[in-house]
């Protein structure tokens, strides 16, 4: 297809989803409070005032309830507010526009505990709007639906790659006649049809989790992936694993987006030169999903891993069926995982006397 029937068929990709959102609860809950969210959080991002920013200002930027856009940065509001010298000082670099948007980027990136790309440049996009798009998990799909991920040069640093996808979201905003804010909602519209975002899981303090070849217990199980990233450090894995990050981006290994698609979860081992494909089922795992765990070994092997590095691929899931076990044998580098859901009431402290209703006697 010629280049301009292509840019074509992507304009009207997404003025379609722009004219479903509009139809829809979306546009009350993520394209109308735009101003009202702007009328709040714009001033705290002003260079003049973020020498006295407060941790109170600050965290409510990070829950859907008050941002009205983005669910899941809340995850991260403990780590992001614990230094909050660190935090006014990366946000003064962040909004320097004297400075180039690379190099700024590049500075922020590991400054703040906690803080990735979806923070750093949803901050972008209210203190600036007209200038910056956010990058997430959302704005990845999205172009990648479109057939617009850009392939970045090895070793690009965080600025650099956040500079090629800016660039994309202007131009798309441009072409459609939207802001950027009201991009991001429609890539909402584009990569996530039918879900409604909001539903905000509050963060869950660590749990014991032990992770074997035969179980994993965690706390509810359409909350997998989440409940695994957050709790990665109290498993069996990660005792030896590490999850990947990048410059910039300390949950780069959440969701890794790369041109095949997307690895669930993406490690490294700490001690050995080797890599882990993590690839989560909610459902019965089939030996179809073998095939697109090696897709994913094979394009870490070529486009992150050193020649001498190792890289090894995991799929977990609630049944492992004999279709599964026997396509994995052959592959002494893939390996399979179970895991269960365990959730248990337990009785709370009871006043002496107290007759206990529920049980019979």
């Amino acid at each position: 297809m010629p280049q301009r029937s292509c840019h074509r068929a992507r304009g009207s990709r997404l003025r379609e989803a722009l004219v479903e959102m509009k139809s829809s609860s979306l546009w009350q809950q993520i394209v109308e409070p735009r101003d009202a969210v702007f009328a709040r959080f714009q001033p705290i991002f002003q260079r003049s005032y973020i020498p006295k920013l407060s941790a109170d200002e600050f965290r409510p930027f990070l829950y859907f309830e008050e941002n009205h856009h983005w669910t899941g940065l809340h995850r991260q509001v403990n780590r992001v507010c614990a230094d909050m010298d660190a935090l006014r000082q990366a946000l003064l670099t962040l909004t320097d526009e004297e400075q180039a948007l690379a190099q700024r980027l590049n500075k922020v990136g590991d400054a703040i505990h906690g803080a990735g790309k979806a923070i750093i440049t949803a901050v972008l996009t209210v203190a600036f709007p007209a200038k910056y798009g956010v990058w997430n998990s959302v704005s990845e799909d999205a172009l990648a639906r479109l057939e617009l991920w850009p392939e970045f040069r090895r070793g690009a640093s965080f600025g650099e790659r956040y500079t090629i996808i800016n660039d994309i979201l202007v131009r798309l905003a441009n072409a459609v006649s939207i802001d950027l804010w009201t991009l991001d909602a429609v890539f909402w519209q584009l990569s996530r049809p039918g879900e409604i975002p909001g539903t905000i899981v509050t963060e869950a303090a660590p749990l014991a989790v032990a992770l074997s070849a035969s179980t994993t217990r965690f706390g509810l199980e359409r909350h997998l992936h989440d409940f695994l990233f957050d709790n990665w450090n109290e498993t069996t894995l990660g005792k030896e694993w590490a999850l990947f990050t990048e410059p910039g981006d300390p949950e780069a290994g959440y969701e890794y987006r790369c041109p095949i698609g997307r690895i669930d979860l993406l490690a490294r081992h700490k001690t050995e030169k080797k890599w882990l494909v993590v690839e989560l089922k909610r459902d019965d795992a089939t030996d179809a999903v073998v095939g697109q765990v090696l897709r994913y070994v094979g394009w870490v092997r070529r486009h992150l891993a050193e020649p001498q590095d190792d890289v090894l691929g995991l799929i977990i899931a609630r049944t492992v069926d004999p279709q599964l076990q026997y396509a994995i044998e052959p592959v002494p580098k893939l390996r399979a995982m179970t895991y269960e859901v365990e959730f248990r009431l337990i009785d709370s402290p009871q006043l002496p006397g107290r007759p206990d209703n529920l049980t019979s006697s």
